[in-house]
């Protein structure tokens, strides 16, 4: 049949607008192509939008200007072939290797889009062989959304807004977590204080980290004229009696529409971090209760509509795992920063430390799962409060009686008292303390190796002997409730590396592509560096468009089509 059995057509549909599917729908129009981005939520910008913003791509133009030294191809895949252990297919390794900078390089051709080099926030494997001390994550400049006119009230807000629109980059923070000991946090707080009276007198809205990089990316598609849907949920893949795929049915205020795709169909939907039937069909035991900080739309309807075309999938039983302290009014508070404070630990039920708390978050929280150490207990004495922030209180400020009243938090005169009130034993934990108080005074953590690497450093305390280590010693003592969260699931449908979606045979699934995580990561069961799940996600949504554009068949008018 012909393309008059659609309610609406273009060139290639993208499911998610997040920052794959806008990095696909910028480079869809750069090809030529016309181009419909869908999204069921009511904002846009999907987990991107909440996040850090963090993009990890080896040789990105604004590195190589700020003065990073170019990487070798070898040294870049040499890293990756390291932490994804045989894992990842080498062909989608390159793939992503090769198309980041490609990316850029057209991202940063919109007078909207401009990026900085987050210097001295380390690969999370620096010491590998091509891990890197001084880090290759870029970020978006902040941005004033006022920029956006009408869209401005259907970005996805995140948690990241200060008081009194305070506006802090990933270095601020880095710089302001640091306030009460050294002269660059107290700088920082000095420029937070200018630019919450110089927003005052403006009335700019600033918006840093991911939500800056999804207004910037808006703008972009603006520009180029690609339309975008809001709650507008895809609720099936149409293909044709050949299975091919060629288009998607969307309900979009209460319609039921039919949108066909003459060059494919990119699904950029998320994971399933928010269907609990999933998460308990596929998660490991410790990591199934439902903390996740990924957009509350995830929910999987990418992978099943996937999967009920015959579509593989893979590492599902994995995560972007965080570390996490849940809020007493539901929010979820990852803990990036925190765990390189240097008067604590963290103990499992049985008072005893199990890994190195500044390990990458990922790490850590396999450990804490594999280990059964869930929950687990952040321990830490009043020094510790009175000098840097946790989980959003400001260093210094009480705990809010709510985490007390729900037991998330716990204080105690003595780590014998704290021990009891969190259930474990006494003598453990007091052991634990005193061998993690030597190895601080030695400046050696012969445990774990807790502030060996560069990474564990980078949000430690740099007047210490060891950042990321100080003794325990300063009544009162607090326990913090430490969960198994998340950012998104990993796991996915399995793609090629020009983003096509697998069937379990191997074969390809002809014009259904799939991004972010939606898709089988790219990293396998790890992770490159701060930005290594946008990263990753933006490259192959810019592959999936490319590649269907490079396509030569209009599979409307193929035989079969319906």
């Amino acid at each position: 049949m012909t393309e008059n059995n659609f309610d609406t057509v273009v060139d290639f549909l993208i499911v998610g607008s997040g920052g794959g599917g806008m990095a696909a729908g910028i480079t869809a129009a750069d090809r030529g192509m016309s181009a419909l981005i869908v999204d069921k939520g009511k904002t846009f910008g999907g987990s991107t939008a909440i996040s850090g913003g963090g993009i990890w791509i080896p040789n990105a133009p604004v590195l190589l200007r700020s003065g990073a030294p170019r990487d070798s191809r070898e040294s870049i895949r040499r890293y990756l072939d390291i932490i994804t252990d045989g894992k990842v297919p080498a062909d989608r390794l390159d793939a992503y290797v090769d198309n980041g900078p490609k990316l850029m390089e057209l991202l940063e051709r919109s007078p909207h889009i401009k990026f900085y080099w987050v210097k001295g926030y380390a690969d999370y494997h620096p010491e590998e062989e091509g891990g890197r001390p001084l880090g290759r994550t870029i970020e978006c400049t902040p941005f004033d959304t006022r920029t956006l006119g009408e869209d401005e009230k259907y970005q996805r807000p995140n948690s990241l807004k200060g008081p009194l629109g305070l506006w802090v980059t990933s270095k601020d923070y880095h710089d302001l977590a640091m306030v009460k000991r050294t002269w660059a946090g107290r700088r920082a707080s000095l420029v937070a204080a200018w630019r919450v009276s110089s927003n005052m007198i403006r009335r700019r809205h600033m918006s840093t980290g991911g939500r800056a990089l999804v207004a910037r990316m808006r703008m972009a598609l603006k520009d180029a004229g690609v339309p975008l849907w809001l709650k507008s949920s895809m609720k099936d893949l149409i293909v044709d009696d050949k299975g091919v795929v060629i288009g998607a049915t969307v309900e979009k205020d209460g319609k039921l529409l039919r949108v066909g795709a003459r060059k494919g169909v990119l699904l950029a939907s998320g994971g399933f971090d928010h269907n609990n039937e999933m998460r308990a069909k596929y998660l490991p035991e410790n990591g199934v209760e439902n903390i996740s900080a990924g957009a509350r739309e995830n929910v999987g309807d990418g992978i099943v509509a996937g999967q009920k075309l015959g579509a593989a999938v893979d590492l599902m039983d994995d995560a972007w795992w965080m570390p996490s302290v849940k809020h007493p009014m539901g929010a979820v508070i990852p803990l990036v920063s925190e765990r390189s404070i240097p008067p604590s630990v963290i103990v499992n039920q049985d008072g005893k430390r199990f890994t190195n708390e500044s390990a990458p978050y990922v790490n850590f929280v396999h450990d804490q799962i594999e280990g059964g150490h869930v929950p687990a207990y952040f321990i830490m004495d009043s020094k510790a409060r009175a000098r840097y922030p946790f989980a959003q209180v400001l260093p210094g400020a009480p705990f809010p009686q709510g985490f007390y009243d729900q037991g998330i938090v716990h204080k105690a005169n003595s780590l014998s008292e704290l021990a009891e009130k969190i259930g474990v034993p006494p003598q453990n934990l007091l052991e634990t303390v005193d061998r993690f108080n030597g190895y601080a005074r030695t400046g050696k953590d012969e445990e774990f190796g807790r502030g060996d690497s560069v990474y564990d450093q980078y949000y430690g305390d740099p007047t210490m002997k060891n950042a990321a280590m100080d003794e325990i010693v300063k009544g009162p003592f607090y326990a913090v409730r430490i969960e198994a969260g998340d950012l998104g699931t990993k796991g996915g449908l399995v793609t090629d590396a020009e983003a096509r979606v697998l069937r379990e045979d191997g074969s390809v699934i002809d014009g259904l592509y799939a991004t972010g995580n939606t898709s089988a990561s790219v990293m396998g069961n790890e992770y490159a560096g701060a930005g290594a799940t946008i990263g990753p996600s933006m490259v192959f949504g810019y592959v999936a468009a490319n590649d269907a554009a490079d396509a030569a068949a209009d599979r409307l008018s193929a035989p079969g089509a319906k």
